[in-house]
């Protein structure tokens, strides 16, 4: 285990030689929505591994059923909508933030806090980094497996940006990681409509 306990990330080192630092997104009632708690304990751990000489490789993963969003407080099942379709409660996914942090916040506040200060630490590790969706990567979760070297995803992996939903676009660098990964056309589609996409 690397560091102080996480309340919201499970961290342990795995492989014959403990060489993989692994790194569980765990917030299942929430479906990993990334609030500002999260974030700062994937910065530490991640920084931890780093710092670790028999580390060689870092994989962060969520659950079955997300790797990691953005939500309110409503259960799983109402978010998903069931049939695989966006639902009003969607509505609920927004970018940089777990909605409940940013609601009663103005754009100066959020701006001022520097709340998305620990989202490049992913990207600047000198270690690979490996995400390992397979379940929901919406919003903040999409772009977090982008900021990863390596993308696996599983069977059952959806990818989306549901910002238009809110009026907004995706922050943390999604725009421009969305359009390397995918293509102009499919990106343009996918951050203008909010449709998701599967692995």
């Amino acid at each position: 285990r690397a560091g102080a306990p996480f309340q919201y990330l499970a961290v342990q080192k795995a492989g014959a030689q403990q060489s993989v630092g692994l790194i569980q997104l765990n917030r299942p009632q929430a479906l990993n929505a990334l609030c500002e708690g999260l974030m700062e304990e994937l910065r530490r751990a991640l920084e931890a591994l780093e710092n670790d000489p028999q580390v060689g490789a870092i994989v962060i993963t969520g659950s079955q059923k997300a790797f990691a969003g953005r939500a309110g407080c409503l259960s799983p099942p109402q978010i998903l909508g069931g049939g695989g379709g966006w639902c009003p409660i969607l509505f609920l996914f927004a970018a940089g933030a777990d909605i409940k942090e940013m609601q009663n916040k103005t754009f100066q506040e959020c701006y001022s806090s520097g709340f998305l200060a620990g989202w490049d630490k992913v990207s600047t590790i000198r270690k690979p980094i490996i995400a390992a969706v397979n379940g929901y990567a919406l919003g903040g979760g999409c772009e977090l497996a982008m900021m990863c070297d390596i993308i696996y995803a599983g069977e059952k992996a959806q990818f989306g940006q549901p910002e238009i939903l809110l009026g907004t676009i995706p922050g943390a660098g999604g725009t421009q990681r969305l359009t390397r990964a995918v293509g102009k056309s499919l990106a343009m589609e996918m951050v203008l409509t909010g449709d998701r996409i599967s692995a």
